[in-house]
């Protein structure tokens, strides 16, 4: 018998400083067998990050939510579409390969790829040639230490706050606050 997802729950309040963008979430995430609890708020953290594209890109008329991520590799982890249903905004998280990005920057006005873990370096080192053509394409690295003490906020119900200042992130539950400074590769 297969293993079935794990849902957690999230209130996530977001106040991007730095885009004007202020609102709340309620976040429901499918945690596939297979994903760390660090990958999945990697991929909550990421949504926070692009929140604000839900009011720059599509005036507020659109729709940020999470893909099925590992459970179809054909769908992004966090996606953005207009009220059109037109892709705006394609996230995927950890090290994909070259091919899976080549067919998201053909569906979607902008992709993004938030990477951790220590073997990021070397997945770069092997793609970033390979994707240097891809202009809608952005890579950003969450640095080790960082992604580390986000899977400690990882709760099946979760109340968190989300703060963006001069590019950086800091999710709080209350009791436990972590800063992440993602770093753009590309």
């Amino acid at each position: 018998m297969a293993l079935k997802s794990t849902i957690f729950k999230a209130q996530l309040a977001i106040a991007d400083i730095d885009h004007g963008y202020y609102a709340d979430h309620a976040l429901t995430l499918a945690r596939h067998p297979s994903e760390t609890d660090e990958r999945m708020m990697i991929r909550l953290s990421a949504l926070a990050l692009e929140a604000h594209l839900l009011q720059t890109l599509c005036g507020g008329d659109g729709t940020l939510a999470f893909g099925a991520g590992l459970s179809d590799p054909d769908e992004p982890d966090v996606w953005l579409r207009d009220f059109t249903g037109a892709t705006r905004l394609w996230v995927e998280v950890g090290q994909p390969d070259e091919k899976p990005l080549v067919r998201a920057c053909g569906k979607a006005d902008q992709v993004r790829v938030y990477c951790f873990h220590h073997a990021a370096e070397v997945w770069w080192r092997g793609i970033e040639s390979k994707v240097a053509r891809l202009r809608n394409l952005s890579v950003w690295r969450i640095p080790s230490p960082a992604s580390q003490e986000l899977a400690a906020l990882a709760q099946r119900s979760m109340q968190l706050q989300a703060t963006v200042q001069e590019g950086g992130l800091t999710l709080s539950d209350g009791a436990a606050s972590v800063h992440v400074e993602p770093v753009r590769w590309k």
